[in-house]
């Protein structure tokens, strides 16, 4: 009975933090009918609703929400305690879930997870790549890699590395737009812009060579908010793009794509791992938090 209340839980937990049985049965492995039985048995056995149901969405109610921070700290213990017992016997296992800005899931995190795989077979990752802030808490994840400042006094940050940036274009676009020999000569290229998905900010680039400093003010020809699709349209001779140095590289080597204004410096995005201070470190978490600080230290293109 103890068990099968500890399931029940667990599923509700799930379906708060993916907001659908569907997806919750997907990620626990069951089927959709195993899980909405288990949370109509909590229900009737704690006499509250926990959820409230509609076509398009699952939310919890307000003793749902209430619920799930007691029941997401009791299954963190459970999952805490045997994982401190698979550790005695030198085996770390679980699941980590993550969330990190693309360029650095796929030009950082993905190409070295053979590694990670090697070293923890038992630890099953569930990996997030996105340019969106994501609610740590609310969507169940134990930690996320986050770009720039901080501010989040509810989270606790570990710096890990930087995301470096260049500007690069196609040979045929510089052959068909002319030279590109100092940041002033960018306003009359095309040039792309970049707006962070969550807010629909502009990044502005500032360049630097000693005393000197310039800005790129100037309105972009195209707009983007997402890496991939930058460096997609750089490779396309669409204009002058600044891309994570990381996410250039393999073009550069290819010759898709050439560095430009190498002799001047944008400024480095901080890159630090953050997970909620109400949520206990465990083993598995702590496993991944040291091993990609470790990899970052020692690669140039991501280390402080």
């Amino acid at each position: 009975m103890a068990l099968d209340r500890l399931e029940a839980m667990r599923a509700f937990c799930r379906i708060v933090e993916v907001g659908s049985f569907s997806a919750a049965a997907e990620s626990l492995g069951v089927a959709k009918t195993t899980i909405s039985g288990q949370v109509q048995a909590l229900e009737t056995l704690l006499g509250i609703k926990l959820l409230h149901r509609s076509t398009r969405k699952v939310s919890p109610t307000t003793e749902g929400a209430a619920y799930y921070q007691r029941a997401r700290a009791v299954i963190d213990d459970v999952d805490e305690l045997e994982a401190s017992v698979a550790q005695s016997r030198n085996v770390v296992r679980g699941r980590v879930r993550i969330e990190m800005p693309s360029p650095v899931g796929i030009w950082f995190v993905v190409p070295a997870l053979g590694d990670f795989t090697a070293r923890f077979p038992e630890i099953h990752l569930d990996i997030g790549c996105s340019e969106r802030v994501v609610d740590l808490v609310q969507e169940g994840v134990d930690c996320a890699i986050r770009g720039g400042v901080i501010a989040d006094q509810d989270l606790v940050c570990r710096p890990i590395g930087q995301m470096r940036f260049c500007f690069c274009a196609s040979p045929a676009y510089l052959a068909s737009a002319g030279p590109l020999q100092s940041p002033a000569d960018l306003h009359r290229h095309k040039h792309f812009g970049f707006k962070f998905p969550a807010t629909d900010r502009r990044f502005v680039p500032v360049l630097t060579r000693g005393e000197q400093r310039f800005t790129l003010d100037q309105p972009p020809s195209m707009y983007f908010n997402n890496g991939s699709a930058t460096a997609a349209a750089a490779v396309a001779g669409l204009g002058v793009a600044f891309l994570p140095a990381a996410a250039a590289k393999p073009h550069f080597t290819s010759g898709a794509l050439v560095q430009v204004l190498s002799d001047w410096q944008m400024a480095s995005m901080p890159l630090s791992v953050v997970f909620p201070y109400t949520r206990h470190l465990s083993a598995r978490v702590r496993a991944f938090t040291d091993w990609v600080t470790t990899r970052m230290a020692n690669d140039p293109l991501w280390s402080l």
